[in-house]
């Protein structure tokens, strides 16, 4: 991207370690966690409220152009049992050398009996399908999407989403 400031990578960090210092700096407790390996996916666990000016604030100040997957995770049978539901946004950049290939899990752990958060469709508008299908097999709502149907499911669909743990398939 044009006019972004260049940052350096130390030898063996993480390429978003930088990146993750800046977002807690800027949104301090709506930053919950943080989980930076120089080998593998940084993590950054953050407010729903806050998650559409964390990934404006990353688009627009490093260069963060892209959605690469948008994933859930139903939380409720984990040996540490959370009553809640993350969706994790699988984050890059193009535009950026270094943060090519590295991937920022950009995560929203949300209550299991209300999943609801804003869309991220207008700041990465390749978050559309990956919103829709969180929302058709996790049933998290994206408020403001642009078109939060369904995608993979019969449209006679009634049952409870079926990636949440206490789905049960008919016959089983």
């Amino acid at each position: 991207m044009v006019g972004l400031p260049p940052f350096h990578v130390m030898s063996g960090e993480s390429p978003f370690a930088g990146v993750v210092e800046a977002v807690k700096q800027r949104f301090g407790d709506s930053v919950k966690e943080v989980k930076v390996d120089a080998k593998k996916i940084t993590k950054l666990v953050v407010d729903a409220s806050a998650v559409v000016d964390v990934a404006r604030y990353l688009r627009d100040n490093f260069g963060i152009d892209h959605v690469k997957a948008v994933t859930g995770v139903d939380l409720i049978k984990l040996a540490k049992k959370e009553d809640r539901i993350e969706v994790v946004y699988q984050v890059g950049s193009y535009s950026r050398e270094e943060l090519r290939g590295g991937v920022l899990n950009l995560s929203v752990k949300l209550d299991r009996s209300s999943p609801e958060m804003p869309s991220l469709c207008g700041i990465w508008p390749s978050a559309e399908y990956h919103e829709r299908e969180t929302y058709e097999m996790l049933g998290v709502v994206f408020k403001e999407h642009p078109n939060l149907t369904r995608l993979l499911l019969p449209e006679f669909w009634s049952d409870k989403p079926p990636l949440r743990k206490d789905y049960e398939a008919p016959g089983r």
